[in-house]
């Protein structure tokens, strides 16, 4: 005979037993993965920069590793008091608590002074020796008083902050024009072979080539052509100009400027992380395929994970990217907007 407290200790069983389900966190975007060779890695990608679309950039590249390779990806934002997406913010980094899992982090920030709680989460999954890939103004990510705790990642101490430091370069200039001269990716020839590379071809960005000097440690991937115009057909520029540090002058193209590269290093906490750098990647540089993959190699490699022949790197849906510029970005998108949507 079933009793009322029969009932009452059967009903308690199933609360007891019923799995916990997280609702999705509002300030972020979060992609759940699924079958493919990152299922069970969650990466975590921060968009946080004024000028080169990394709230846009980011969520695509989100859906190529969830919905094609699996991965569990979580985009974080800089988002103002209603929760609206805000590059300007530097202070906001939505969903901070997404870092504590994080197998990698993929960022495209500038200039950002977050708390200190905020920055203790960043710190501390740096530190496990996870992977880095760092695009376009990353060099010059953070940026603290003289008195934080955090000014060690300043982009212009001493040391060159966290740019400098860990990722190879800090913010020095604009080598090529910016506005009016492209970029044209020239993989190294002793670099062909790299696992990065794999299936990569015709790398191009609309934005230019910054001038940067990795150290000696970092294998270069890719030198960045100055281009006269701003088309991927657009002859190389060949003009002279004079580098930062009292240098002679050089050809703008002779040398040319790495714009992609890889190092190991090894941190304070003893755990060594891969990282992969480049000054290409604003939204609109990802629009090629060639730059696209690259970008979605170098996690896998990052992660030790064997790179496919032929990554799949085909947005999931329209990506018409904003062209880049301070104070472009769209008003009142939430977070949760900002997955790709099939095209019309």
């Amino acid at each position: 005979m079933i009793t009322r407290r029969s009932l009452l200790l059967l009903s308690s069983a199933f609360v007891f037993a019923a799995p916990a389900v997280q609702a999705a966190d509002p300030l972020t975007l979060e992609l759940p993965g699924g079958e493919g060779p990152g299922k069970g890695k969650h990466i975590v990608l921060i968009a946080g920069d004024e000028e080169y679309r990394s709230e846009e950039a980011l969520p695509m590249l989100a859906g190529v590793l969830s919905q094609h390779h699996g991965f569990k990806c979580t985009v974080l934002f800089s988002v103002d008091k209603d929760g609206n997406i805000d590059p300007n913010n530097g202070g906001s980094v939505s969903g901070p608590a997404a870092l504590d899992s994080a197998d990698a982090i993929v960022m495209s920030l500038r200039f950002r002074h977050w708390g200190d709680a905020d920055m203790k989460r960043f710190d501390a999954a740096f530190k496990r020796g996870i992977p880095v890939i760092a695009l376009r103004t990353s060099t010059h990510a953070f940026n603290f008083d003289g008195n934080s705790p955090w000014k060690s990642y300043t982009w212009n101490n001493a040391e060159g902050g966290f740019g400098k430091k860990v990722l190879g370069e800090t913010w020095v200039s604009h080598w090529g024009g910016h506005k009016s001269e492209a970029t044209r990716g020239i993989i190294e020839e002793s670099a062909k072979g790299h696992e990065i590379l794999r299936g990569v071809k015709d790398i191009f960005g609309d934005t230019d080539v910054y001038e940067a000097a990795p150290p000696a440690d970092a294998t270069i991937l890719v030198r960045g052509q100055v281009l006269k115009g701003m088309t991927p057909d657009s002859p190389p520029a060949d003009y002279k100009k004079k580098p930062a540090g009292g240098k002679p002058e050089q050809g703008v193209n002779d040398p040319m400027m790495p714009v992609s590269w890889t190092r190991e290093y090894k941190n304070e906490a003893g755990k060594v992380n891969r990282i992969f750098t480049t000054t290409m990647g604003s939204a609109t540089d990802l629009q090629s395929e060639g730059t696209r993959r690259m970008v979605v190699n170098s996690v896998f490699w990052g992660l030790k994970m064997e790179v496919p022949a032929e990554t799949n790197v085909t947005p999931t849906g329209e990506y018409k990217p904003t062209m880049y510029g301070f104070n472009g970005a769209k008003k009142g998108v939430k977070p949760a907007d900002t997955a790709l949507k099939p095209a019309k």
